[in-house]
């Protein structure tokens, strides 16, 4: 049974890459990435074979600490994780419980994650190979580490697979996964400097974690190693009682799981509330605003803008500090101003086949584009404002205030207005109502490209009033030029947000049936 569950593994993955030549090309490209990273690590375990004890010692004691830590929250976090062996999926068949376990477990290891880990783990060996014993606790310490990464996951993943089947839960983890995305840069330099300002600590650490069931598989070829057999089988011991316990909280669960199956259902749901349509006036403009608003703040597609957003001025923030030079945070506000004006210009795309229901009801196309428009103004103009503030108060000249102003509105303003224009005459491949943001179907990535980049192009030529008169005003100091931007640029920016309410609005009327046909194909 156990290795027929590894058949299905493997028949399931050679399946789904048949079947989708895009996934084919991905994972090529995962491996691709993921051999690279084995590769670096490999050597580097190698090198420090040759290497002062404490310093081999604490390299991998943290970093296959770091490996199971890794195991045990990427799956809560990843709303994609790999389910082809769902134990759900084993509710209607006899399968001996222990024969299941040992089978979903070693079925873990195929994988990219599950390869490359046994890899680098298998590469402590060489790392320990300094003698024979070292080397064969080595050998046991990975086999012990990888399982133990790989059955946490386990743990982790049957104990919360109600709060998987939750729309909620998994949209919430998709937005909060975008968080380290976006601060990746300082989150990696800000470790790189805590472990160059703390490289005495680190040894004393990882003594520490060695005691732990996180440290303790990676630290017995190092006791091996430095003559404490004591140690090395009282943590030997630790690690196989981790495992076992682990292991034994795994069946238990899965034992719930396979008789109660987690349901993904909605449940009772109390009527009589309309939200923010019963707060909204009763117009077709305010009812499409309330229903933009609605997806604004529970579709991850789109509040994945809103988690970037506050993100921005600690990246800004962060650059500034390294190279002692702010200037950066001069574009924070024109910047968010583009991101979100630019990010209803798939608004279409996004509503996908529900659309419809916009054309079943009637709605002009005026008021479409103005409510889907108002609904990203409801949000963006006060984070501009206060960003254009918040860099006025940083830097102490407040008379570079009203220019960046006009600049912000300028491009708040005329970019939602092109938005409209563009959501009303092109679709382009977005993920589906559902999906994880980060998922891109295939489609008519050509037509996406040429989009985004004309759409920018022409927004930059939109807005060079406003960028002439802010640049004027920095290379002469007369702070008038940056008033006249204010005014220029919010009365510009206003009648271009008309104008393309207006020719949108009339676009979507006249090719609302073809706009739907196209997203239904999106499907």
């Amino acid at each position: 049974m156990v290795a027929h569950l590894l058949r299905l593994k493997l028949t399931l993955l050679r399946n789904g890459l048949r079947r989708s030549p895009l996934q084919l090309v991905g994972m090529a490209f995962a491996g691709l990435y993921a051999l690279g990273l084995v590769g670096m690590l490999v050597v580097v375990l190698v090198l420090l074979r040759n290497a002062p004890h404490d310093l081999a010692y604490a390299a991998v004691v943290l970093g296959g600490s770091a490996a199971i830590v890794g195991w045990g929250i990427v799956p809560v976090v990843a709303s994609a994780t790999d389910m082809t062996l769902d134990p759900a999926r084993f509710t209607t068949f006899a399968i001996p419980m222990n024969q299941m376990l040992a089978g979903l477990a070693l079925g873990g290891l195929i994988g990219i994650p599950g390869l490359a880990t046994s890899l680098v783990a298998l590469a402590t060996v060489v790392t320990w190979s300094r003698a024979v014993l070292p080397a064969l606790a080595a050998f046991a310490g990975a086999v012990l580490g990888v399982m133990t990464c790989v059955v946490i996951a386990k743990v982790v993943t049957t104990a919360t697979a109600s709060l998987a089947a939750s729309r909620r839960f998994k949209d919430i983890s998709a937005v909060a996964f975008m968080v380290p995305l976006v601060l990746m840069g300082p989150i990696v330099a800000g470790v790189g400097q805590g472990i160059s300002s703390s490289a005495g600590f680190l040894p004393g650490f990882a003594r520490m974690l060695s005691w732990t069931p996180l440290g303790a598989p990676w630290s017995i070829a190092g006791d091996v190693a430095a003559g404490e057999p004591g140690a090395a089988a009282l943590k030997l011991l630790l690690s196989a009682a981790t495992l076992a316990a682990l292991a034994w909280a795994w069946k238990v669960l899965l034992e719930r799981a396979l008789v109660t199956p987690p349901y993904a259902g909605s449940g009772k749901r109390k009527g009589g509330k309309l939200g923010l349509v019963g707060v909204l006036p009763a117009v077709p403009a305010g009812a499409v605003m309330a229903r933009c608003l609605t997806y604004w703040f529970r579709d991850p597609r789109y509040s994945g803008s809103l988690v970037v957003i506050p993100l921005l001025p600690v990246v800004l923030l962060f650059q500034g500090s390294q190279t002692g030079d702010y200037t950066s945070l001069a574009f924070l506000a024109p910047m968010s101003a583009f991101i979100l004006a630019w990010s209803i210009s798939a608004d279409v795309s996004y509503d996908n086949t529900a659309f419809a229901l916009h054309l079943a009801t009637g709605v002009r196309g005026v008021a479409d584009r103005l409510g889907r428009a108002l609904a990203c103004l409801a949000f963006a103009l006060p984070v501009v404002l206060v960003f254009a503030l918040g860099y006025s108060a940083f830097t102490g000249d407040w008379g570079a205030l009203p220019g960046q102003l006009g600049l912000s509105l300028g491009v708040l303003f005329t970019g939602l207005g092109l938005s409209s224009v563009v959501s009303a005459r092109y679709t382009v491949a977005v993920p589906l109502p559902g999906d994880s943001p980060f998922k891109k179907p295939p489609g008519n990535v050509g037509q996406t490209l040429a989009v985004q980049f004309g759409g920018l192009v022409l927004l930059m030529v939109l807005v060079l009033p406003e960028a002439g008169l802010l640049a004027a005003q920095l290379v002469t100091g007369n702070r008038i030029f940056g008033w006249i931007n204010l005014g220029a640029g919010t009365a510009l920016g206003l009648c271009l947000f008309v104008a393309g309410v207006r020719l949108g609005g009339k676009w979507l009327d006249a090719r609302g049936p073809e706009l739907l046909a196209q997203v239904a194909v999106n499907r």
